[in-house]
Parts: structure tokens; C-alpha cells; sequence
């Protein structure tokens, strides 16, 4: 994944360097803390660019703004040095498009009675904090704020957890989706029409067609079905049980589709199984490449669901660990739900090597009984995320769950994962339905609450939260 880029604007009042007591004694602890901030944030492994000096008057926010713009960060981040009054940079930070998050922080973390009221000089930026952010608000500016000291706190690392939802939702718009076979007939809860996914979110789509992928598929070489066999036998317990012949249709369907993702620069997909056919050049439902995909960053959802594969796509470039899920069973006993489907599921987040199999394929037309790969997902602390219409717009509903490390061998040749939700399993069905939420969703492994509300709204959707 691409490294992760910020803007980083220090804001200073103007008033202190011309009142002769700035540079001489503030600036000489504040501009030290601010290089000090910032490699704490490289250190975290972000690409941070520097403004030349602090920022106090509107022509500086504005080379700011401008210098970040240039340098296509993924957010601006702001730390006020002091009390710099809010309409010198209102202007510039609530008219750029770039996301904005605010680092509220200061030098010294000890304010008792006992400490020396000197250090109020270089800690009092909080003032300039509540007079931008109240007027970020009166503005309709989004931005997301973390409050806290650098070493004894985790306000570093929830500033990065935002920067991420900036990069995944920075990453939507304009990304593409392909589809093989269009949606599936009957399902309405996900449904949008290719002009409303452009209009909305900025998304493109690519449909397949037979011709193309017949032409795809025809520049596939023995060489490159031999070596996709070959890595498949390494990467997959059971594989090598199989000949190359009881592999070779599901491979062709494989590196088609994967050759077709290429060609237009797909950043996510889907693949409607009642399509699937020789028909529409795509002879066995391309489960495996699914699977790689979603490992790989692309988005995936299945049976035509092209926005939630956009979203799992974009949530994949900002967070790393994401994947596209359906509930399927409730487990009213334990208090989970079992995430399965058919045949997908991100081979990244699994707690082993994946295994494969053949199985008897019943639906599509004139479908090929494909090769599957199967696993249980990984244990750990995650969101839910559910991007659904109601009749005002579009939600995000976003809930912490947490990814049991359990499995079973009963359930070998399955996809499948027991999440447990913050709530009572029925409470938790209930608030999911009654806010709407469309029988697609996607998860997102080591991410917050508060980063996908910000990443709601940086798409321009109501986030919703269950917890």
C-alpha cells in the first residue's frame, strides 16, 4: 500500500512574533516541538511535508493549503502552536477539499498546582482549537479531531487512524468497478444504477462482455496455466490432490478475469454466479481470483453488488486489512453470527493457509464446476460496516465487533467466521434492519469507530453507529 501523506500546518498568532516576545522565547520551545511531532508521525510511518515557518497570517495558510494541494497529501493535519484566531485560515482550511484533522496537543502534560505557570505560554494553542473547530462547524467542513499528549497518550496513532480513512475515502472517488454478469435479478437492497454510483461516490463502472473476455482468455498460454498450478499447489493445502486438467477451467477463468481487471485498471469487482457461463466468456465462477483479489487490495462484492465492492475497495486502500462479508447464520446460543458464503473470502485475513477444492456448481448457465478456496477469518478486534438507502440518502452503519479465533473442522470446506457483536445478538440483528442495512457489508480489521464516521463523511453519507 502507498504511503500514507499529510500535510502537517503549525498555526502561530502573528501578535507574538510582533510584540517582540515570539521567536525570542515561544518559538524557541514551539518550533523544536513541532519538528519533534513531526517525525513522531514519520515514525509511524508517514510521509509528512512541512510548511517553511508557522502559519499566522491568511496569505500563509493559503501557500499552505496550496503547497499540500500540489503535493496531493492524503489530509492536512493541524496542531496550534498557540492561540492563532480563526478566521486568518478559516478561508483556506475550510475551502479545500483536502480532509482536515486536527492534532490537539501540547509540550508539557503535567498542569497541577505545582507546575511553573510559565509553560501557560507554549501550551494554550486549545483556544485556537475551539475557535476553528466551532467555526469548521458553522461551515459544513468536515474534520475529525484527537485531543491528547504525544508521549502519554495515543493521540499520534488515532491522528494516523484518520489519515488512513482520509486515503480510503480519497480513493473512491474516482476509482472503477468492474462486473461480470450483471446484478443479481431480485435482490433490490444493494441495487444502483450505474449513472447514480458516478453521480454519488464518483465511481466508474466496466461491464464484461463475451467477446472480450473470449479474447482475454484466448492469450492465455500453457506456460501461464502450468504456473498458475503450480503457485496454487504451494499456496493451498489440498491443491496439489488435484490434476492440472481438474484445475484448467477454473485457472482460464481465473487469469481472464484477472487479465480483464488489468486491462481497465479495476480497483474492485464483482461476479454474479447465476451469469456465469461459457456464455458470458467466463466458463467457471472465478471464486479463487476473488479470493486473491480481495487479498491484494482489490475490492469484491458478490451477485453484482457493485457499490459494496467499491466501498470494500476503498476501505482495503486506506485500512490494509478489510473484506467483504455476509451474515448468514445467528448463533442464538453463543451470541455470534456466522459470516460464510459460497467461495469468497480475503485469503490475508485468514488464521491458515487456505484450502481448495472442486465442487458440483448448480447454478449459472452452462457454468463449469469450479475449484474453491475456503478458510476461517482471524481472530481480532473489527467494524462492521454496512453501506445502505434509506429514504433520505445513503447510511454508512458502522458497529465494533470482535472476530472470534475459533474454528471447527466440521465446518472444513467452508468460508466461514464467528463475529460477536458489542450487543446481544438480537439487539444486534434488530438495530442492523431497522437502520436498513443491505445483506452485503464489509469488515474492517484494526480500525475505530470514530475513523469510519469520519470516513462517512468524507463520502458525503450519514454514518450510523450500533454499539
Amino acid at each position: 500500500m502507498k504511503k500514507l501523506k499529510i500535510g502537517f500546518i503549525p498555526l502561530f498568532p502573528k501578535l507574538y512574533d510582533d510584540g517582540g516576545n515570539g521567536r525570542a522565547a515561544s518559538r524557541d520551545v514551539l518550533e523544536p516541538y513541532y519538528e519533534e511531532l513531526a517525525q513522531k508521525f514519520e515514525a509511524k510511518g508517514l510521509e509528512v511535508v512541512r510548511t517553511a515557518d508557522f502559519c499566522r497570517i491568511k496569505n500563509e495558510f493559503a501557500e499552505a493549503v496550496a503547497l499540500f494541494e500540489k503535493e496531493k497529501v492524503d489530509a492536512i493535519v493541524t496542531v496550534h502552536m498557540a492561540y492563532q484566531p480563526s478566521l486568518q485560515c478559516i478561508d483556506e482550511l475550510a475551502g479545500t477539499d483536502l480532509p482536515l484533522i486536527v492534532c490537539d496537543t501540547t509540550t508539557t502534560y503535567d498542569f497541577d498546582p505545582s507546575q511553573d505557570p510559565k509553560y501557560i505560554s507554549y501550551c494554550h494553542g486549545i483556544h485556537g482549537v475551539m475557535d476553528m473547530c466551532s467555526l469548521l462547524k458553522q461551515r459544513g467542513k468536515p474534520f475529525a479531531i484527537a485531543a491528547g499528549h504525544a508521549e502519554h497518550s495515543d493521540v499520534i496513532d488515532r491522528v494516523v487512524g484518520y489519515v488512513k480513512a482520509a486515503r480510503a475515502a480519497k480513493t473512491l472517488d474516482g476509482s472503477s468497478v468492474g462486473t461480470i454478469g450483471g446484478s443479481f435479478d431480485g435482490m433490490g437492497d444493494f441495487l444502483i444504477e450505474h449513472t447514480k454510483i458516478k453521480e454519488l461516490f464518483g465511481v466508474k463502472v466496466v461491464e464484461s462482455n463475451p467477446a472480450e473476455m473470449n479474447a482475454l482468455r484466448e492469450t492465455i498460454t500453457e506456460e501461464e496455466i502450468k504456473a498458475e498450478y503450480d503457485i496454487n499447489c504451494e499456496s493451498y493445502v489440498g491443491y496439489a490432490d488435484l490434476t492440472l486438467e481438474d484445475c484448467r477451467d477454473t485457472i482460464l477463468s481465473c487469469l481472464t478475469t484477472r487479465k480483464w481487471i488489468k486491462k481497465h485498471g479495476l480497483n474492485a469487482f464483482t461476479a454474479n454466479f447465476l451469469n456465469i457461463g461459457k456464455d458470458c466468456g467466463v466458463a467457471t465462477m472465478p471464486f479463487m481470483e476473488a479470493c486473491k483479489q480481495m487479498a491484494q487490495g482489490t475490492g469484491y462484492a458478490g451477485e453484482g453488488d457493485i457499490l459494496t465492492a467499491s466501498i470494500t475497495g476503498s476501505l482495503m486502500r486506506g485500512f490494509g486489512e478489510a473484506s467483504f462479508v455476509e451474515i448468514f447464520c445467528p448463533d442464538w446460543k453463543g451470541g455470534t453470527v456466522v459470516l460464510s458464503h459460497m467461495g469468497e473470502i480475503n485469503n490475508a485475513l485468514l488464521q491458515s493457509k487456505p484450502a481448495a477444492k472442486k465442487i458440483k456448481f448448480v447454478y449459472g448457465k452452462n457454468a463449469v464446476d469450479p475449484v474453491v478456496s475456503y478458510g476461517a477469518y482471524k481472530g481480532g478486534e473489527a467494524i462492521y460496516v454496512n453501506i445502505c438507502k434509506d429514504d433520505k440518502g445513503y447510511n454508512l452503519v458502522i458497529s465494533p465487533v470482535e472476530m472470534l479465533n475459533i474454528d471447527s473442522e466440521l465446518y472444513t470446506g467452508k468460508v466461514r467466521g464467528w463475529l460477536k457483536p458489542c450487543m446481544p445478538v438480537e439487539r444486534f440483528l434488530e438495530e442492523l434492519s431497522k437502520n436498513g442495512a443491505t445483506h452485503h457489508s464489509s469488515m474492517v480489521y484494526g480500525a475505530s469507530v470514530d475513523e469510519l464516521v469520519f470516513y462517512a463523511k468524507l463520502i458525503g453519507v450519514n454514518p450510523i453507529v450500533i454499539k
